[in-house]
């Protein structure tokens, strides 16, 4: 049996931490408890640095790089959240949070629409360096972080908060949760030397920030929004279809988007399963799923 494709909108954002870790705030913050990490933790965080480091020049999209450079993130040791905060505060509003791992989804809502962005505090384990289910520190902090330097990025995600609060309300936050997943975690973008990563689930995972630009296997489509918000996506393997925009700027037309007559006309409509190419998309190239349908043969 291959993996499932998304079974609920909560995969993405989190569920409870679970009854083992209640949140000791309201808004499930915790301290981040830096002067406990011990020194394994730090050698596992230098570990994910330096390869995913190496192997995303050339990748990694221009924000991505600019945003890297600009933040007190190294090889060394685990970033500090407030250290990371006072940078991104003084350019683009934002703070880090910690939280002892996923949380409900009004909870992450509230907090990027209030340009706070919850990180997981915990590292995973040196077992865990390719595949973790839940989201860590790394993910949070190496893939997330430096884009929220970016002020379109920036600005993105807030609105994003600020959308998925009343898209609760509605009842339609599968929709509206794919356009994070194939954007802030999984989107591609064109800039002049090429297709570059600036999803955070890319371009934290060291197979995927391969499979995503190189691998003759997955979809690579222009990215359309009704499109994006009718495709559903993987949530334990490689995405079969990634979508392309073709400069980041594109995302501020989203936040000036009216979503309510968009949800009517996108849940009057069929959904497409992840590998799905119709006839009117832009495509870019057109994969040979071979890599799926090798795990769904298996």
């Amino acid at each position: 049996m291959g993996p499932a494709a998304e079974t609920s909108p909560r995969i993405l954002h989190g569920a409870a931490a679970g009854a083992d870790r209640p949140p000791g705030r309201p808004d499930w913050t915790i301290p981040q408890g830096w002067e406990r990490y011990t020194p394994q933790e730090h050698a596992t965080w230098r570990t994910l640095f330096e390869r995913q480091s190496k192997l995303l020049p050339g990748r990694a999209c221009e924000a991505f790089v600019a945003g890297m450079q600009a933040l007190p993130i190294g090889a060394g040791q685990i970033p500090d959240f407030e250290q990371l905060s006072e940078v991104l505060m003084r350019h683009t509003g934002w703070q880090v949070v910690a939280v002892p791992g996923l949380v409900p989804d009004e909870v992450f809502f509230d907090h990027l629409a209030n340009r706070r962005f919850p990180a997981g505090q915990f590292i995973r384990t040196p077992a865990q360096l390719d595949y973790l289910e839940e989201p860590d520190v790394f993910h949070d902090v190496f893939g997330h972080v430096p884009m929220l330097m970016n002020p379109v990025i920036a600005d993105f995600v807030q609105a994003y908060g600020q959308g998925g609060l009343r898209a609760q309300a509605l009842g339609v936050l599968p929709q509206l949760a794919r356009v994070y997943w194939y954007t802030v975690e999984f989107g591609l973008v064109r800039e002049a030397a090429g297709l570059r990563i600036y999803g955070s689930g890319i371009a934290s995972s060291y197979t995927e920030s391969v499979f995503a630009l190189d691998d003759a296997s997955p979809n690579r489509i222009g990215f359309d929004l009704e499109r994006v918000m009718r495709t559903r996506y993987r949530i334990d393997d490689f995405q079969e279809t990634y979508f392309v925009l073709d400069r980041l700027d594109d995302l501020l037309k989203l936040a000036e988007v009216d979503f309510g007559p968009l949800y009517e006309r996108v849940r009057r409509l069929p959904e497409y399963e992840p590998g799905d190419v119709p006839a009117t998309d832009r495509v870019l190239h057109r994969g040979t799923g071979r890599y799926h349908a090798a795990r769904k043969a298996a």
